[in-house]
């Protein structure tokens, strides 16, 4: 049976209204699917609600503008689910979202391992679903996301009927909407990896492990651009973590793969794909903080054919944007020397608070620091699995360079 009448709101009924301050609709009627707390009317009534509470937004003229979810306590305070004002709010309207995301990815990736939801774009905002054939991953960033967590279970038995479901609620994000960290298996659970299959490799992978829900699924199709041209290559992967990159050039023919992080268990994971996949004796793991290793490498006088720099966020809040985003120019600047004529650099940025022309500007520097000149083969992005919400064009976080240097 839906859990639908233990959430606050979720019947049209019994749903509270959230008025709007005078002009603070604009955005809204827009398609932004945010409300901030000063586009409020945050009067006695609103703070007393429940953070997760669902509710009805109302212009200052009266216009019901949609259902959303809502926190008092936070900057973004509403987060819209629908533009309907009395809709139901249930496990079959979560269904229909799920259903709708994953008939998407269907299309777009030919195995089931990929980002199932991807929050604001699939009309699930605060919420992040990564698919691992019969497993799903769940990721609620957001109070509302929480308070609805149980009719995504029930919409995720209707759609999917996975075999395990891991709640990996470990974000930062969800100290911000005043959430404690946890991880707990909702259904099923795993003992040691599970296959991920990805571009014809397969990879082993811990969900209660690593990073984010235990993969990168945004670096797939850059993954496969990269392996294209590794016929024959000599590559360095600095942050190799679960082998992606590596494994899927050792697949394509590379040579000879050197792959660099500084976590014992990235590079375990990386070594077991290499195992999996037949390429153990192409691919070298060396443990080693990267600015480091780049240095040795330099001063050994090696030189690669491709060169990879898929790096975590240098910069995670906007005070650090100022000195932050010069990592990238630094890891350029340490990286194309590595780069033979004629050879490929690829580097990325997952850091949200870069954006695409602060990142291009801080490669072009780099390379000129390093005496490099090269042009620019591809532009690139997270993997079309990773939509983004048209109103919402800051959170494509993901900027890629793929470079041929002279």
């Amino acid at each position: 049976m839906s859990e639908a009448h233990q959430i606050p709101g979720a019947d049209p009924a019994e749903r509270p209204s959230i008025h709007l301050a005078p002009g603070g609709h604009r955005r809204a009627v827009m398609g932004h699917p945010w409300i901030f707390s000063n586009e409020i009317r945050m009067d006695a009534a609103a703070k007393a609600l429940a953070p997760g509470t669902l509710v009805r937004l109302v212009a200052e003229h009266g216009e019901a503008l949609g259902t959303a979810y809502f926190n008092p306590h936070t900057l973004i305070a509403a987060r819209l689910l629908t533009r309907a004002p009395h809709a139901q709010i249930d496990a079959a309207f979560m269904a229909e979202r799920v259903r709708q995301a994953e008939a998407l990815r269907a299309r777009l990736v030919p195995a089931p391992f990929y980002r199932l939801a991807h929050a604001e774009a699939d009309g699930l905002p605060g919420l992040i679903l990564d698919r691992y054939g019969d497993a799903v991953v769940v990721q609620a960033n957001t109070a509302g996301m929480e308070v609805l967590t149980p009719l995504l279970i029930e919409a995720l038995e209707t759609v999917l009927g996975p075999a395990t479901v891991l709640l990996r609620n470990d974000s930062p994000s969800r100290r911000l909407e005043g959430l404690e960290p946890r991880v707990d298996w909702a259904k099923g659970g795993l003992d040691g990896t599970i296959d991920l299959i990805e571009n014809g490799a397969r990879f082993p992978v811990e969900l209660g492990q690593g990073q984010k829900t235990g993969w990168f699924f945004d670096q797939r199709e850059n993954r496969a651009m990269v392996a294209g041209l590794a016929a024959g290559a000599r590559m360095l992967d600095l942050y190799c973590y679960g082998g992606g990159f590596a494994v899927q050039a050792a697949l394509a023919g590379a040579s000879e793969v050197l792959a660099v992080d500084r976590r014992a268990a990235a590079l375990a994971a990386a070594a077991r794909a290499a195992d999996a996949n037949g390429v153990s004796g192409r691919c070298r793991f060396a443990r080693a903080e990267v600015f480091d290793e780049l240095h040795r490498l330099r001063d050994a006088g090696e030189r690669f054919d491709i060169v990879v720099a898929d790096p975590p966020a240098f910069v995670k809040s906007k005070k650090e944007l100022a000195q932050g985003a010069k990592g990238y120019r630094k890891l350029v600047r340490l990286a194309a020397p590595l780069v033979a004529p004629g050879g490929f650099l690829f580097v990325a940025s997952c850091s949200h608070h870069v954006d695409p022309a602060l990142f291009a500007e801080q490669v072009r520097r780099g390379l000129i620091d390093a005496n490099r000149s090269g042009r620019i083969l591809a532009s690139t992005g997270a993997a079309k699995d990773h939509p983004v919400h048209p109103a919402l064009p800051e959170s494509a976080y993901l900027k890629a360079q793929l470079l041929q240097l002279d």
